[in-house]
């Protein structure tokens, strides 16, 4: 699943000014908190983890959050949070919309820090707050978590990337404090498949690519891994083996998205690609597996 090879050749970067200053800040509060929650993208673990976060954050306990898992692949799933667990790294899988999967959240903090904890009670001070981090890459589901930790907490949610500006302090139960950051992206994507699976996903906002590009790299993957997903939602005979751009235009002819004249209305066929996949309404899918970052 690691490189699926792609239609034609984006170079996606993109690092605005706030980003910068996002790294700065969260190097200057880490010593206002115990541990770090950071949370990833269950469809492309590895893709959604920003590698600056291991060196930025470096003698920080952390808790992995597989963000999304309920339009993920189960069974890949389960392999991510056993592979972070040979990492040494707590990995929780969950929805942070719905919260499902979030129920023990405070108790597998309490798990992380109890030597800390220990030390407090020692010093009398075991009512302490514990004040965590939360990181992780824009429109990865930061807010959404903290809106469902809070109960109706004042962290602001849109279904795009960079939302969130500031920082902001929000208490859950369990006494634990959540200290929220804007999410952060690495300067450029050196491996071009990671700078796709950022983009199918939204992390990479829309306007800085090609969307009917990235559409057919949708397309490619899809028939080569999930042929049945893509004829069940579309009401195909066969996806399997098919050209991406033979594959768009028999959906745009399903989905009657076809210009006058006959052709294919490529823009909107590849919108309502993303659209859907990105909503899961394509299935449970997962672009990549532990084995192939055996080296990331």
């Amino acid at each position: 699943m690691s490189d699926f090879g792609s239609a034609g050749s984006q170079n996606i970067q993109w690092y605005p000014g706030h980003m910068t200053k996002t790294r700065r800040r969260i190097e200057e509060c880490l010593k206002l908190v115990d541990g770090v929650v950071e949370i990833i993208d269950a469809r492309i673990p590895m893709s959604s983890r920003n590698p600056e976060i291991d060196d930025i954050t470096v003698g920080k306990p952390r808790i992995i959050l597989l963000n999304k898992s309920d339009i993920a692949d189960g069974t890949s799933t389960a392999k991510w949070i056993d592979y972070f667990a040979k990492k040494g790294a707590r990995a929780i899988a969950c929805d942070c919309k719905t919260g499902k999967g979030l129920n023990n959240f405070a108790g597998e903090v309490r798990k992380l820090l109890a030597d800390k904890i220990e030390i407090w009670k020692s010093k009398g001070m075991g009512g302490r707050s514990i004040k965590l981090m939360i990181v992780g890459i824009p429109n990865v589901g930061k807010s959404s978590f903290i809106n469902r930790m809070a109960k109706g907490g004042k962290a602001k949610v849109a279904d795009r990337p960079g939302v969130t500006r500031g920082n902001q302090w929000f208490t859950i139960g369990g006494g634990i404090e959540l200290l929220d950051t804007p999410g952060v992206l690495w300067p450029k994507f050196d491996d071009m498949d990671v700078g796709r699976k950022l983009a199918f996903t939204g992390a990479v906002k829309d306007a800085v690519v090609d969307i009917e590009m990235l559409s057919l790299d949708l397309l490619k993957y899809m028939s080569v891994y999930y042929p049945q997903r893509l004829c069940e939602r579309y009401k195909l005979d066969s996806a399997e083996g098919m050209e991406p751009l033979e594959l768009m235009e028999l959906i745009a002819k399903k989905r009657g998205m076809i210009m006058r004249g006959g052709d294919c209305d490529y823009e909107r066929v590849s919108v309502m690609l993303l659209d859907e996949y990105r909503g899961g309404k394509l299935g449970r899918i997962t672009l990549e597996l532990p084995s192939e970052c055996v080296n990331k």
